[in-house]
């Protein structure tokens, strides 16, 4: 935020925080070029970052472009979130096995999670954290994801260059990181501004060479910061959104919406703060040991929403509607906040390039005219 405490170090000071992270017993996760994306991985060097590569976004369209200058974090998020290393893709629950002709053994599985030092976190998925905390911490109890999350430690860094699917200022999420990190960095030229954000991140930033940053550079980093917010790839009008979309449930844009969608959860599985899951269980060909395992699910998939009296969601026009409204309306009511933070992904990587804010601000506005039109003919009957 404005008026804070600035430190300033140099980038070369950034290998030297690797490695101290990595004494103190932290696996550092930072971004890296894999397959042709920027996604988080394992590092061990400041090697390893996207050194002079950008990322260029649209709907449906996800491209790496060289920069014009050796930034480290020149680009806005990849495909993958942090949401992996918290709540596994696929997860062991546990076994069982025979013991002799009526016995069984119970093999609890309760792995102990690696200490994680993430670097180069958006405030985006900073604040999906925080969301996914409100699921997995305080609505229901998640054991790894709780030992996880607690040992974690963040290294954010503040976005100056929006991307072309980013929204996160109209979510109040970005694209300053305002809480959740333990040190948050601005990439300047040849030096990083550093803000403190816990105990833990001081005593990091004591253990580099810094010094306090200079009132004209603290005022540079607010009008990136200000230049950012005004420049995103696109917008999101939130007011009055829950209310409109809950209430317009059989409005005939989710028809539309549904013509293109192809039910293929790209959007369910990019999104950093979506949480289903299905539950599978598996046996060997002798009969003698079972496994019960935890996958992602998604709640476009037509199994998803099987019950014993058949499907509640057999259209792609429901299960979209579901997906939308879940996230920009019902997390309000279950979690108290949005369950979308902006940050674009689910337009980059959905494969016909459906825009969640275009949908839902086809909606809202068209509901708006409506309310208008029917108060313009009220006041005309009154006048008359």
């Amino acid at each position: 935020m404005k008026n804070k405490v600035l430190y300033t170090i140099n980038k070369s000071e950034l290998d030297k925080l690797i490695g101290i992270l990595q004494r103190d017993g932290y696996r550092v996760v930072g971004p890296t070029v894999r397959d042709g994306a920027i996604t988080y991985e394992e590092i061990e060097s400041v090697r390893q970052l996207p050194i002079g590569w950008t990322d260029s976004q649209s709907p449906g369209r996800y491209r790496l472009n060289r920069r014009n200058d050796d930034h480290l974090f020149g680009y806005v998020v990849g495909p993958h979130s942090l949401k992996k290393f918290f709540f596994p893709p696929k997860q062991r629950l546990f076994g069982i096995k025979r013991d002799g002709e009526s016995g069984y053994i119970f093999e609890a599985h309760q792995p102990d999670p690696p200490r994680y030092a993430f670097l180069g976190v958006r405030a985006c998925d900073l604040a999906a954290v925080g969301v996914q905390d409100r699921v997995f911490k305080q609505t229901m109890a998640e054991p790894y994801y709780a030992k996880a999350r607690n040992d974690a430690l963040f290294i954010a860094v503040n976005c100056t260059e929006p991307g072309g699917t980013c929204f996160c200022g109209s979510m109040g999420t970005g694209p300053r990181c305002s809480e959740g990190f333990d040190l948050a960095l601005t990439e300047l030229r040849t030096t990083f501004t550093v803000e403190v954000g816990t105990n833990k991140g001081r005593q990091l930033i004591e253990a580099l060479e810094h010094e306090t940053t200079d009132a004209n550079t603290s005022h540079l980093v607010d009008l990136l910061m200000d230049n950012a917010a005004e420049h995103m790839g696109r917008t999101l009008d939130t007011e009055d959104l829950p209310d409109i979309l809950l209430k317009n449930l059989s409005h005939d844009h989710w028809n539309e919406v549904a013509k293109r969608c192809m039910s293929c959860s790209n959007c369910t599985f990019a999104c950093p703060t979506c949480f289903c899951s299905n539950v599978e269980d598996s046996t060997d060909l002798s009969g003698n040991h079972a496994e019960r395992w935890r996958t992602w699910g998604s709640c476009f998939t037509l199994e998803f929403s099987y019950h014993t009296g058949g499907y509640s969601r057999s259209t792609p026009a429901a299960r979209y509607r579901q997906w939308l409204t879940h996230k920009l309306a019902n997390w309000h009511e279950q979690f108290g906040t949005s369950g979308c933070v902006g940050c674009g992904r689910c337009i980059t990587w959905c494969p016909v390039g459906i825009d969640i804010t275009k949908e839902a601000t086809t909606i809202a506005n068209d509901v708006k005219r409506s309310r208008a039109n029917q108060e313009a003919k009220r006041l005309e009957e009154v006048g008359s």
